[in-house]
């Protein structure tokens, strides 16, 4: 692609078809057999198991773990999919260091825990690849659930509602189902097209049709839902991007958009990327863009935050991996500048910063980074304009969906779940948590409070 198609300094190619495929192979290698057995005999079968506790969809680990020591990996996955329908791709992106890895013994023991992710993937990679289903579903109920959103919360949601007898129908607006996992995910970390196979995989339970390209607000209300189905469930996740507050911002890239285009190329070798980027952020979207960026041929990567190394939402894993990549992260720096000559950027003003107790303090002291790309990184925000006139009547906390424990928000007949929900941990395994129990209640409230 020549070029002249894109901002100065802004190439696509730079790496040989062989560096990009390199690149972007798997971050971890899938464990064989072999390998999956002599790991799943280190794990101690915990009575009270830690690393269950610390799973936010209570995962029956050590007992999966011992499926997989005795040669059951099907097993295995029944264990992980009665809980977790996703389990796949939580295994693979699931932040496991700081989770159910954090807390096992053999971590604190020894400082190297049992590798509880990988055998996850191991268990799952089984059962899908050979089309195993584990649950028939109920006799038909007769009730009708839209499902708003085909990410993570709206897929978990859709699975277990279908499994009751429910009939199902998800709307959502972008071409494929996956959301976060087909949009939002670094590239090498979900591989060969995984999160369509487990699309693929979760629906082939029956009872759930999806509708592509319908926006909540656009093509559809909540209040015809609502009165057209027996119960609405809404997975919107996180539309809106926050704003860097910085002359010249409309010249940085949104790193959110920029991921998404990349995971949906089929060249990597057609997606520009500048020689030297800069991205303003410290959470996980900033550590994706940054190492994608260096994998695409970037030069110098540069990852800016505001605060310190302990503060970045980002784990000390994704922070040491994006370093092992060449990517320098600078802390205690804020944008104050974007400098361009319309779209071409070449660099940008930056601000020193300290803490002053507890409050972020701006010291004067600036300071400049030569760039040809600046990605905007700081944090999504929930485009509440999509409940299309209900956000009076849907109440909000945070700026986010209000629910209560069981995912019910204030209408009637609505629940809700995943990165829109006020008090979320916008991980993808906890969308999977309030999706699956945001089913249960729906289920329950359907049926009369019979949990059949």
């Amino acid at each position: 692609m020549p070029e002249g198609q894109f901002a100065k300094g802004i190439v696509a190619g730079r790496l040989t078809p062989e560096q990009y495929a390199d690149n972007f192979s798997d971050l971890h290698q899938p464990f064989s057999e072999h390998e999956a057995r002599v790991e799943a005999d280190r794990c101690y079968f915990c009575y009270d198991a830690p690393c269950m506790t610390a799973c936010p969809t209570s995962i029956d680990i050590p007992m999966f773990i011992r499926q997989i020591a005795t040669g059951n990996p099907l097993g295995s996955a029944k264990t992980i999919f009665d809980q977790n329908i996703l389990g796949g791709m939580c295994a693979r992106v699931c932040p496991t260091e700081t989770l159910c890895e954090e807390v096992c013994v053999r971590e604190v023991a020894e400082g190297k825990p049992v590798q509880i992710g990988r055998l996850q993937r191991y268990s799952t990679d089984v059962a899908i690849a050979q089309g195993v289903q584990f649950y028939e579903r109920a006799e038909p109920t007769g009730k009708k659930i839209a499902v708003i959103g085909a990410g993570p919360a709206g897929l978990a949601c859709a699975h277990r509602l279908a499994v009751k007898g429910h009939e199902v129908t998800i709307y959502d607006a972008r071409e494929k189902a996956g959301g976060l996992n087909e949009y939002g995910i670094a590239a090498y970390k979900t591989t060969d097209n995984f999160a369509q196979a487990e699309v693929d995989y979760v629906t082939a339970i029956g009872g759930i049709a999806i509708e592509n390209g319908k926006a909540l607000g656009r093509d559809v209300s909540l209040s015809d839902l609502a009165s057209r189905y027996d119960a609405v469930f809404l997975g919107l996740g996180l539309g809106g991007v926050n704003a860097l507050r910085s002359q010249g911002e409309e010249a940085a890239s949104n790193a959110v958009d920029y991921i998404a285009g990349l995971r949906q190329a089929s060249d990597l070798s057609a997606i520009p990327v500048g020689r030297r980027v800069v991205v303003i952020g410290g959470g996980m979207t900033a550590i994706d863009v940054a190492v994608q960026a260096k994998l695409l041929g970037a030069e110098d990567v540069t990852i800016c935050y505001r605060r310190g190394k302990d503060q970045m939402n980002a784990s000390l894993f994704e922070q040491d991996l994006a370093a092992a990549t060449g990517v320098t992260i600078r802390h205690w720096l804020a944008p104050r500048r974007v400098l361009a000559d319309g779209d071409n950027v070449s660099g940008i003003e930056l601000e020193y910063t300290r803490l002053d107790g507890d409050t972020l303090v701006m010291t004067g002291e600036t300071m400049t980074l030569e760039a040809d790309q600046v990605f905007k990184a700081i944090g999504q925000t929930f485009a509440a304009g999509a409940l299309n006139g209900s956000g009076a009547q849907i109440e909000l906390e945070g700026g986010r969906i209000k629910v209560d424990a069981e995912g019910r928000t204030s209408l009637d007949k609505v629940w809700a779940g995943g990165d829109c929900v006020a008090g979320g941990e916008d991980l993808t395994v906890s969308a999977v948590a309030m999706g699956r129990d945001a089913a249960e209640s729906m289920h329950r409230a359907l049926m009369g409070g019979q949990n059949g």
